[in-house]
């Protein structure tokens, strides 16, 4: 489904946060992004939804090249750590935001923001406002906005890393249900049980390159790169 060759993205100060990624991404495939802090999991994610425009390589969906096209031209759908909602919107507008901005009608899209927040069991939730909720109810808003485009990929970028121990199961629920119905995911997540029980692949990266790709069997019973093996026993 898509393809990511030779992705480098450098900042300025000459700072290489990617150098040299390729990436199969499968239809219907879980795949999951570790590795420390600042290795480019997240560069990676951004790159893929078109928030940044990568310094070198390609990205191809379905053989189309969208390595420059913006957001809004790929069918990619992304959730952030930060929920990234709009605070003076009440829950169903919130979802439904995004439509508008595609110049949805307002029945469809309106009928769309129902129907997920139906799916995500946050429907009682529709008329309240981001700050009535709480921080996995926050999420799962941010999940069916995301979900209420139509994506063919979602992109999860650390979706449990600002909620409390006890929101983070039911945000973990939510995502393990979307995997089960065939969605194509690429999560960046430190919940290694979570990825042990639901990803097809793990990749881990270091410094801006993969060093390490396999099966979670694989890769965190029996890593071959030295700097996976570190990462992995702090983290394990």
């Amino acid at each position: 489904m898509i393809k990511i060759e030779n992705l480098r993205m450098e900042f300025e100060g000459g700072v290489t946060a990617l150098d040299g990624i390729n990436m199969d991404i499968q239809d219907g495939e879980f795949i999951a992004l570790l590795g420390p802090s600042g290795c480019g999991k997240s560069t990676t994610l951004n790159c893929l939804a078109g928030l940044l425009d990568p310094t070198d390589g390609t990205i191809r969906s379905d053989e189309v090249d969208i390595t420059n096209k913006a957001p809004k031209e790929r069918n990619i759908g992304m959730v952030f750590q930060s929920y990234a909602l709009y605070p003076h919107l009440r829950v169903i507008d919130n979802i439904a935001f995004p439509l508008k901005q595609k110049k949805v009608a307002k029945e469809e899209r309106y009928d769309r923001a129902r129907k997920m927040a139906a799916k995500l069991q946050i429907e009682h939730l529709l008329d309240r406002k981001p700050t009535q909720l709480s921080g996995g109810q926050q999420q799962r808003v941010a999940i069916a906005r995301a979900l209420a485009m139509r994506p063919e990929v979602m992109l999860f970028d650390e979706p449990t890393s600002a909620l409390d121990p006890e929101m983070i199961g039911e945000v973990l629920e939510v995502m393990i249900d979307l995997a089960k119905q065939g969605m194509t995911m690429v999560v960046v997540s430190h919940e290694m049980s979570f990825i042990r029980e639901v990803a097809d692949k793990v990749l881990v990266l270091a410094d801006g390159v993969i060093i390490e790709e396999g099966s979670p069997q694989e890769v965190f019973t029996n890593p071959r790169h030295e700097r996976c093996r570190s990462f992995l026993s702090k983290i394990l």
